[in-house]
């Protein structure tokens, strides 16, 4: 068989209000060595010519044949030649030697999402992300009428000049006598003093619109805000999972193990369950190779992920204590998995070796979830991709795995991997545009990766809500530092993402895991993707391609009651998969002429695009999109009523038996 040196990377999805987000790889080689892998049948073999060649051997990888080594050009030229059972070379240098700057996109200009108070004065922080300073060209206000005049405004502690002090909602324009710079890299404080103090300061902030310009194309302004944005995080509610915690449906039993940048420990929230159990089990730093006392969580990644899935604090509502909880699964214990550093870049080596703990100790702690909030670029067909093979053995060790889809959308395709993996549960991200209580207005975001795979798959397979989700940060991290805009007074950091949506679907399964421990992965998978909400245009067709939004967006409640166990995913074969017998494609056709489609079904799909925001020809969902309808459109490509009588029929014979 034919060697290959090829080169692989790792990147932690999060987009930050539409920033992406980079994180450095944990360690280092010198100028003059390679780490490479090498797979292979006879490791023993390999890992005595690895030795008598004075290489190193850095990784011991047995889920998938191969051992990971340093070593310099010419040791790996003179192995190559003497191991004749070397079946495949890739080469893992894939760090850079400085962290990568965050993407800031075309506009330096950036703005705190939280409107600060302080009695009746309110602050708003400016950021400058350019190696230069930035100048403002102007500032524009408007307040409501409760808050009476405005009375003063001051740039830091230079007064600014208003045109207008009249009470009532005005449109302002804030001006200086002196040109208002920010420095690069600095920031600056923007205080308005109005007559009146506010009564509810978190929804004050929707009624006020505040926007600062320093180029025809560069604008930063405040964004809305949830009720209250530091009592309740809104998404467990979002998803179903808030009805289950108030039936004691918290994820109790259940093990989720979380391959990321660690865990900060210091809250108790994370580290503690809603009984006030010690719930983290073990801790492994995949970049080592050892089990340890603190998998140090320098980025603050992986302690969002964390926090978004099994945070035990209680969710408040004007001041009463609801029967839910901040995270989905709050009861969960956690199995942490370090192969993230502060700021980049992880090997796969490290990624592959921190999947091979979690399988070798899958019945030791009872990991029934992976939680796979990173995606790279795929390199290879699926089946070759090495992390994609110890993930395949994880999925038929009966680990269920969610793989974020990516953050690289909209095009067509680019679907990361481990998300191009067809048996795993690969998640896109929706945005509810800070509203909690209005569906109409959620969308699917242009950052959220489009399938299909390279090998014609569907993916992603549904889509949950990653947007603006709020959660736990360690103090001082990497993502704070960087990124101090997105920091709530609360000390809670906001991200948007599939990274914060995946974390979302694991926390669920493992809800359904407490209800039914019995159910197989593939059970688990099929009953989540087939009750999935679809986006429907108002003539019936799909408001998003499948390689969109997959079979709509989760709903925890339809997949336990109408949800099926038995999908296309029984025309996979694992085994044959594993054992490089038989290898699958998706069902999705391109060329380099057209774009993808799906044979057969190119009417299932609107013409019409879908708005970023309200819609009022979008539904999510059967029963939302018949109701707003007198009949259903003649030429509807998908009987609809007929599948909403179906469930329906389905719902009442579980209702009879529960009798």
């Amino acid at each position: 068989m034919r060697r290959r040196l090829l080169r692989g990377s790792f990147k932690l999805l999060s987009t930050l209000l539409l920033l992406p987000l980079t994180l450095k790889a944990a360690s280092a080689v010198g100028d003059d060595e390679l780490l490479v892998m090498l797979q292979g049948q006879d490791l023993d073999a390999i890992s005595q010519s690895v030795t008598a060649h004075g290489a190193t051997i850095t990784h011991h990888l047995p889920i998938i044949n191969a051992i990971g080594a340093r070593m310099s050009a010419a040791q790996l030229s003179a192995i190559k030649e003497d191991t004749p059972g070397i079946l495949r070379i890739i080469d893992d240098l894939a760090w850079t030697p400085e962290p990568e700057a965050p993407d800031i996109g075309q506009c330096a200009l950036k703005a705190a999402i939280e409107l600060t108070w302080e009695n009746n004065t309110a602050t708003w922080r400016l950021f400058n992300k350019a190696d230069e300073p930035l100048t403002l060209s102007q500032g524009q206000l408007a307040w409501p009428q409760e808050l009476g005049a405005l009375e003063a405004a001051r740039w830091d502690s230079a007064p600014l000049t208003i045109k207008s002090t009249t009470s009532g909602p005005r449109d302002v324009v804030w001006i200086s006598d002196e040109p208002l710079s920010i420095a690069a890299h600095g920031s600056v404080s923007v205080r308005f003093a109005f007559e009146a103090t506010p009564r509810a300061i978190a929804a004050l902030q929707n009624d006020i619109q505040l926007t600062a310009t320093v180029a025809k194309d560069c604008a930063a302004e405040l964004v809305p805000s949830y009720t209250e944005p530091t009592k309740d995080s809104y998404y467990p509610d979002a998803s179903g999972a808030a009805l289950l915690h108030s039936h004691g449906i918290t994820g109790s039993g259940i093990t989720v193990a979380v391959l990321d940048s660690g865990l900060w420990e210091e809250n108790s929230e994370l580290t503690l369950d809603t009984a006030g159990r010690n719930r983290v089990l073990a801790r492994y730093d995949a970049m080592t190779g050892k089990e340890v006392d603190d998998a140090f969580d320098e980025s603050g990644h992986g302690t969002h992920m964390t926090s978004v899935l099994a945070r035990s604090g209680t969710v408040t509502r004007a001041g009463t204590a609801q029967p839910s909880y901040l995270g989905i699964a709050p009861d969960v214990e956690l199995a942490v998995v370090k192969a993230f550093g502060e700021n980049g870049k992880a090997g796969f080596l490290d990624i592959v070796r921190g999947v091979q703990w979690v399988v070798d100790n899958q019945e030791r702690l009872n990991i029934r979830v992976l939680n796979l909030s990173f995606a790279a670029r795929p390199r290879w067909p699926y089946w070759e991709d090495p992390v994609n093979q110890a993930l395949m053995q994880a999925w038929r060790a009966g680990i269920f795995i969610a793989a974020a889809a990516g953050n690289e959308g909209p095009e067509p395709m680019t679907v990361g991997s481990p998300g191009n993996l067809p048996y795993l549960l690969t998640v896109g991200a929706v945005t509810d545009s800070w509203t909690e209580n209005e569906r109409n207005d959620d969308y699917i975001p242009d950052f959220s990766s489009r399938g299909p795979t390279p090998m014609g798959h569907i993916k992603p397979d549904l889509v949950a809500m990653g947007g603006h989700i709020s959660g736990i940060i360690r103090p001082g991290s990497t993502l704070s530092r960087q990124l101090p805009e997105f920091l709530l007074q609360s000390g809670e950091f906001v991200m948007t993402g599939t990274s914060q949506a995946t974390a979302l679907v694991s926390g669920l399964v493992a809800l359904m895991l407490q209800i039914e421990p019995e159910l197989t992965n593939d059970e688990l998978k099929c009953m989540l993707v087939s009750s999935a909400e679809p986006a429907i245009e108002v003539d019936g067709r799909f408001a998003y391609s499948p390689f969109t939004q997959g079979r709509g967006m989760i709903n925890i409640q339809r997949a336990l009651t109408v949800g099926e166990k038995y999908c296309q995913q029984a025309s996979l074969d694992i085994n044959a998969d594993i054992a490089g017998e038989q290898h699958f494609r998706g069902p999705a056709v391109y060329t380099k002429e057209t774009a993808p489609y799906l044979p057969g079904q190119e009417d299932i799909i609107s013409t019409r695009a879908t708005e970023k925001g309200l819609s009022q020809s979008r539904r999510w969902g059967i029963a939302p999109h018949l109701e707003r309808l007198s009949e259903e459109p003649v030429d509807s490509p998908i009987d609809w009523l007929g599948i909403y009588n179906k469930e329906q029929r389905l719902i009442e014979d579980l209702a009879t038996e529960g009798q």
